[in-house]
């Protein structure tokens, strides 16, 4: 039996509706994650299955006894006592039971040896079953969990209440694994996290018993912790099983094959309609008259139903429609400026702050650095804890902070766009549309045309920033960052408020960007995609690693393993004075490098939509040969069908051709 299910759930909002007709279940262990794009109804869905909200139709069953446990996105954890106090009552009846067991073993102190035994009899029970239930380490679970959310031990006994916004987000999240419920709703569960604190949190779902279903926008955590997707899109949903690249391969070739169905029904249906028209008045008006009727039912009967294949016209009466696409954002990042081919360069440097309380000269060091070096074309990727400094590397990089110590220079013909992670040179004052225009002068109607490609329409384009989600914030920004023509980019958490189809375009641009790029993200998913380098801060110091994100993993883990072999790889990691830092030879080799990188996303992308147009025609020559077979002495559906079996095959064969040549 499934721990929670609902039914033929629905739900709006006056006249708007949300969702309709879905059906869901949640069996015993399960990892589920809920996809979507932003105002799909992701959370309002989680809510219902949580039993925080009601559905406007439908059904929740839930198992007998099921605990519950569910985060918020916008979460944060509100009590008058400590962070240690509050991670206690996660275990309120095992501490009442060693309160209990406390009580027996005084009683047993205090009586006569001859009047022990019955206390006896009573203890040695309950403090086995104690000692079975994790009595003896609760408190070392609270540790573990604590340092894996980035908790340090001074703040194990702060009052809640003077924690940040994200310390009391990480709190409660830390409070719910600590109840371990029969079920973790997380929404969200990322917010607030560094690399360090999700690789922590995805050893710990990989490891616990219960079932899960979370919404998330980092697609490497979805990668690692799911085995099922859940997409909600245009009011339904859909299930696809296996992780989130597994379900990104799925979805591909389910439109294919939507679309596949959907064009072989249009020239049915075209076949049908001259057949009318030719033979209406003729002496076949009877079969004509037939053939309209039923063309008039499938064009207005109801479309076909979410997940299922489209019937062959004639078998059924389901209309097949062009599989709908989601709105998203369209972002060029261009720029025709060259820079010189040394974009980056540090010299004994020391990344910090001056203290606005001590002398002239004073500050506070977050980190050093070797003295590094970034190329024309390369993108560096600076990763590290939160309060590591890295937002700060960035301003003393833009001259709005000094180095404590060294020295920083860029280098010739650069025009730098920088992306705040909090959006802060976005004027809350400003309308959106006076924010694009301040940046480049447009014309009114060309200036309403660009932000529509950032789904800003109509009256949304004089929305003042002040009242932006994060998500509009994020794509404002974006829209700012597209209109300069810079050619350094230096992005600051691009990725958060974005949902994943617009994180996906912003991938394949920054991909394609003719520019530098420093990015400071905790999205995996993206810096691997991109990065030909790794700059990993930790302990108040920079290291430099030349190489992709999977390469820089694979050498941590060796290094921490020395008996396993450290995998070779065009990088390594220093953190003394950078070495081999001159020629031109190797601007030319990291360019290539980026340019490779883009070139092998774009065939793996190719190679896919081909094989999965190949899987559908392939399907559908074997649909054509059972109906070839069917169709018997009717000459003129033979005829039709064979027809449409050529031109299938024919088409199969241009694929195949095109795929092999890919694939050489």
């Amino acid at each position: 039996m499934s721990l929670v299910t609902g039914t033929h759930l629905a739900k709006a909002y006056g006249a708007e509706d949300i969702f309709a007709g879905v059906s869901v279940a949640i069996p015993h262990g399960a990892r589920i994650a809920l996809v979507g794009s932003n105002g799909s109804g992701k959370t309002t869905l989680l809510r219902i299955l949580a039993g925080l909200e009601e559905p406007s139709q439908g059904e929740v069953y839930r198992a007998k006894g099921v605990g519950v446990g569910y985060l918020p996105q916008e979460a944060a954890l509100y009590s008058e006592g400590t962070l240690w106090e509050e991670m206690l009552t996660a275990f309120a009846n095992l501490r009442a039971r060693e309160a209990e067991l406390s009580q027996l073993e005084a009683a047993m102190a205090d009586l006569a040896h001859a009047s022990r035994d019955g206390v006896m009899e009573k203890y040695g029970p309950l403090q086995h079953q104690f000692e079975l239930d994790g009595g003896y380490a609760y408190e070392n679970k609270i540790r573990q969990v604590l340092t894996g959310l980035n908790f340090e031990p001074d703040d194990y006994h702060k009052p809640v209440e003077i924690l940040s916004g994200g310390q009391k987000t990480r709190a409660l999240l830390g409070r719910l694994l600590l109840e371990s419920p029969d079920l973790l709703i997380l929404d969200e569960p990322t917010n607030h996290l560094d690399i360090h604190a999700v690789e922590w949190l995805e050893n710990w779902i990989g490891e616990w018993g219960g079932a899960a279903v979370v919404v998330s926008h980092d697609r490497y955590f979805l990668d690692q912790t799911v085995d099922a997707v859940w997409e909600m899109q245009f009011g339904a949903l859909e299930e696809y099983r296996g992780n989130y690249s597994a379900y990104l391969t799925q979805r591909a070739e389910r439109r294919a094959r939507r679309l596949a169905e959907y064009q072989a029904q249009q020239e049915r249906v075209a076949r049908e309609q001259e057949y009318i028209r030719c033979n209406i008045a003729g002496q076949n008006t009877k079969q004509a008259q037939g053939r309209r009727r039923r063309l008039e039912s499938l064009l207005a009967g109801p479309k076909a139903q979410t997940g299922r294949s489209a019937q062959v016209y004639g078998r059924v009466d389901e209309r097949a429609f062009r599989p709908q696409e989601a709105q998203t954002i369209k972002l060029r990042i261009e720029t025709d400026l060259r820079s010189g081919d040394r974009v980056i360069e540090t010299k004994d440097l020391a990344v910090g702050y001056q203290d606005p309380k001590g002398r002239s000269g004073d500050g506070k060091v977050l980190f050093r650095a070797p003295d590094v070096l970034l190329w024309r074309e390369e993108c560096a990727a600076l990763v590290g804890p939160n309060g590591a400094g890295k937002t700060t590397f960035l301003k003393t990089l833009l001259g709005e902070i000094a180095p404590l110590e060294g020295s920083v220079k860029l280098g010739s013909s650069l025009k730098v766009g920088y992306f705040a992670q909090a959006h802060e040179r976005l004027n809350p004052e400003n309308t959106v549309l006076d924010e694009v225009r301040l940046t480049r002068e447009l014309p009114l109607g060309q200036a309403r045309d660009y932000l529509a490609k950032f789904l800003f329409t109509g009256d949304d384009v004089f929305k003042k920033v002040a009242v932006l989600s994060g998500g509009e914030r994020g794509r404002l920004a974006l829209a700012k960052l597209a209109l300069e023509g810079a050619n350094l980019l230096l992005l600051d958490e691009p990725t958060n408020h974005l949902d994943i189809p617009s994180q996906e375009i912003l991938e394949a641009v920054l991909a394609d960007f003719p520019g530098t790029i420093l990015l400071v993200s905790h999205d995996r998913y993206l810096i691997d995609a991109l990065a030909t380098q790794v700059w990993s801060v930790e302990g108040g110091a920079l290291e430099v690693f030349k190489g992709s994100w999977s390469e820089y993993v694979a050498w941590k883990e060796a290094m921490q393993n020395p008996k396993s072999q450290i995998p070779s790889s065009k990088g390594q990691g220093t953190r003394g004075k950078e070495e081999g830092a001159g020629g031109g030879g190797q601007v030319n080799q990291q360019s290539a490098i980026k340019k490779q990188k883009s070139l092998e996303r774009r065939r793996a992308a190719r190679l896919s939509e081909l094989e999965n147009s190949i899987a559908a025609l392939e399907r559908r020559m074997a649909e054509l040969t059972t109906d070839l077979e069917a169709a018997g002495a009717d000459i003129a559906r033979v005829k039709a069908l064979g027809e449409e079996y050529a031109q299938v095959e024919a088409e199969l064969a241009a694929r195949m051709e095109a795929w092999a040549a890919l694939a050489e």
